[in-house]
């Protein structure tokens, strides 16, 4: 999976990315509309960690994320 398929079905992602980075609210998420540059930044905001961490914590959760089963022959 790469990030140009999560930012076309940000909608449906949004939920998975709150699982993982709790401090961020609905209408961060909303406001974000799948940008991975602004993702970056609210996780530098909300957790005080550098830029770098930031992009590596979205890098392991894009390798380690399963589409749903409805998605799996959109990730084909």
């Amino acid at each position: 999976m790469n990030w140009t398929q999560i930012e076309g079905k940000w909608d449906q992602f949004k939920g998975r990315v709150r699982s993982q980075w709790g401090k961020l609210t609905d209408d961060d998420l909303t406001n974000l509309g799948g940008k991975k540059d602004e993702l970056v930044g609210k996780i530098v905001e909300r957790y005080g960690v550098a830029k770098d961490d930031a992009e590596a914590q979205i890098d392991d959760w894009i390798r380690n994320i399963k589409p749903e089963k409805s998605d799996q022959d959109a990730w084909r």
